[in-house]
């Protein structure tokens, strides 16, 4: 099934969507921040079919979210989160947390983050006013930035 693009509206949020928002694609970049980083892999672990994965590894690819590399140690091609791509584990973060306070499993978490450093778990993803304070949604509005059109 081809998705309508959103390339036509001045909206970040629409602009994201156009790239990440198709459920293989999120999956795709969850496994990818779990380590898989061989199609194989991903076409195991997910269960999706390969032309899906093809092309979705493609868009990945040309958005700059993932880059192939050859491996050296047999040849084959992997497919590594770039910095862009690095930068959307809050959003999955997000995503997950989200998931385990609204849709949980009865045992509880699925998986918990932890800090590499200390091997403590992170702390929910919440949104911080520039003096640090958490807030609340209805703490946030948005206003017109110099991007917007205001015509």
């Amino acid at each position: 099934m081809k998705y309508k693009t959103f390339d036509h509206m001045n909206c970040s949020l629409a602009q994201t969507l156009n790239i990440i928002g198709e459920r293989w694609t999120l999956l795709i970049l969850r496994d990818s921040f779990f380590g898989s980083k061989r199609f194989a892999q991903f076409e195991r672990n997910l269960g999706i079919s390969k032309n899906i994965l093809t092309a979705r590894l493609n868009t990945l690819v040309e958005e700059g979210i993932l880059t192939r590399r050859t491996s050296k140690e047999d040849g084959r091609t992997d497919y590594v989160l770039t910095e862009q791509g690095l930068e959307l584990q809050p959003v999955l973060l997000s995503m997950t947390h989200w998931g385990d306070k609204h849709r949980p499993h009865p045992r509880g978490e699925r998986v918990t983050f932890v800090d590499r450093e200390t091997g403590r778990p992170i702390q929910k993803m919440g949104v911080r006013g520039e003096d640090g304070r958490l807030l609340a949604p209805r703490d946030i509005r948005a206003t017109a930035g110099p991007g917007l059109e205001t015509d």
